[in-house]
């Protein structure tokens, strides 16, 4: 652990955490020298859709920090207990009102430092009206040549896209 620990005390029994190499190779992990809990920093996961209609995908402009302003496909974090495609089904009805199935994975992107696994899920819209909700500022379709690659939120968002865009927009047929 390079940074302060998150977390400064045991939710058991309340007594001070420490950062501490448990085991050779492992990064350092908090634990409590009182009860020997340890509690693990385990990463979020966020689960995406994109939805594509004539073509062209859905995009939302973001309406919240990180990343205000910027283009990103619908997408949040799993809630306990929920599935990952369950989670990226919600998410795109809440974030664009769009009822969605999911055609298949595009992928799944982590970063060093990051504490967010993205998954990213091909989605074939089913049902419901195009419209931002309450944490967008718009949503849009782009074709494939009209994406704002240079206003998209996140690296992870580049990276989906450019798998997205040839392996599901592909003219059926085309090699």
């Amino acid at each position: 652990m390079t940074a302060a620990p998150p977390y400064r005390y045991c939710p058991p029994c309340g007594a001070p955490l420490t950062a501490r190499v448990l085991k050779a190779g492992e990064p350092a992990r908090l634990l409590c020298e009182a009860c020997g809990f340890v509690f693990y920093l385990n990463p979020k996961v966020a689960a995406c859709a994109i939805p594509s209609r004539d073509g062209e995908v859905v995009l939302l402009r973001r309406g919240i920090e990180p990343q205000i302003g910027k283009w990103v496909f619908p997408g949040g974090f799993v809630d306990r207990g929920e599935t990952v495609q369950d989670a990226a089904v919600r998410e795109t009805r809440e974030e664009v009102n769009l009822a969605v199935e999911i055609d298949g994975l595009v992928g799944v992107y982590s970063y060093p430092g990051n504490e967010v696994v993205v998954v990213v899920y091909a989605a074939r819209i089913v049902g419901g009206e195009l419209r931002a909700c309450d944490e967008c500022l718009e949503v849009a379709t782009f074709a494939p040549e009209a994406i704002p690659w240079a206003d998209l939120a996140f690296e992870s968002t580049r990276e989906a896209l450019a798998v997205y865009v040839p392996r599901f927009l592909a003219p059926r047929g085309a090699a």
